[in-house]
């Protein structure tokens, strides 16, 4: 008989030395999650019409920016650590030290990529769309960089996927036995962030979902289940009103896309026209119409280059009746 394992360990390592240099295993996690997305989106923004390989002049902005909106709001979120008498407030730059937030990073990149997109003639909405799925499975790699080090954990449990955190560690909490299980939480973010990427996905060639409205659902879904992962963990957090600051957050990110979804769904019924804003690309034709307009034919550019429809969206149409129930 196959015994199973009465408890997840932890490793026992969290980097490597290579002469001069430590390599962390949580930066090698989250560099693996951006490279992943990167290739992901790319293929995406292609099948919608853009540029190969645009995503490179993207990334240009959106890490940068991402990487600063993450270390921000963790400082942000964590003054007792940073601001206090006699505090060096030199530390609140020293990223390779620990400490990034996801949210930040979202608030940051979001921005990155409105600029980006901006500078290149990208509609935003598309490489949003292009790029929801994808950040899904970039946090899933993520959060395996929690994992090695032993940190974000949840509540006390007796579940047979009860992680294993050595009692050495310095936010063990106090008073508990060294034998202790705690909640997995990293483990149900992976799960449920590309259960999230497989669904974003779906979603996306059963109902047509553009003009931002995936990444509104990678919003509402990221958000309901940090709303619960976020609850049971008990690492130090700042408090508002009984609940979590990253509660908070995904509750904003939860209603945020709610109304992203609909508001988009009212302000664009059709398809859109181009993966670029009018003028930008070459190929466009003058006078280009919004989708909001009783004239415009819409193209749905996830179609491949021979006109067959990609993944099951709807082939370009120019019958105005047909594209309106859309």
């Amino acid at each position: 008989m196959v015994t199973l394992p009465a408890s997840i360990p932890s490793p026992d390592v969290s980097f490597i030395q290579l002469g001069p240099f430590t390599i962390h295993f949580y930066a090698l996690c989250i560099l693996v999650g951006i490279i992943a997305a990167t290739l992901i989106t790319n293929a995406r923004l292609t099948r919608r019409g853009a540029e190969p390989g645009i995503i490179i002049d993207l990334l240009l902005w959106v890490v940068p920016l991402g990487i600063i909106g993450a270390r921000i709001f963790h400082v942000l979120t964590h003054p007792d650590d940073y601001f206090y008498p006699g505090a060096d407030l030199l530390k609140t730059l020293y990223i390779w030290e620990g400490g990034i937030a996801i949210f930040g990073a979202l608030i940051g990149g979001g921005i990155g990529a409105w600029i980006g997109c901006r500078v290149l003639g990208l509609r935003f909405s598309v490489f949003a769309d292009s790029l929801a799925p994808a950040l899904l499975v970039a946090q899933a790699f993520g959060r395996f960089g929690n994992w090695f080090n032993q940190e974000l954990y949840g509540l006390p449990t007796d579940l047979p996927w009860g992680l294993e955190i050595d009692a050495s560690n310095p936010a063990y909490p106090v008073g508990l036995p060294a034998d202790t299980l705690f909640h997995p939480t990293f483990l149900y973010e992976v799960v449920w962030n590309l259960l999230g990427a497989a669904v974003i996905v779906w979603l996306g060639r059963r109902f047509t979902l553009q003009w931002g409205r995936q990444l509104a659902v990678y919003l509402i879904w990221y958000g309901a289940g940090r709303v619960v992962w976020e609850s049971i963990r008990i690492d130090p957090s700042e408090v508002f009103f009984g609940l979590r600051v990253n509660v908070w957050a995904a509750l904003i990110a939860l209603v945020l896309g709610i109304v992203i979804f609909f508001v988009q769904a009212r302000r664009h019924p059709g398809l859109v026209p181009s993966a670029y804003r009018p003028g930008r690309n070459t190929t466009e034709t003058e006078g280009e119409l919004d989708s909001d307009s009783p004239d415009s034919a819409y193209v749905d550019l996830s179609d491949d280059a021979d006109g067959v429809a990609d993944q099951g969206e709807p082939a370009a149409t120019s019958e105005r009746d047909s594209l309106n129930r859309s």
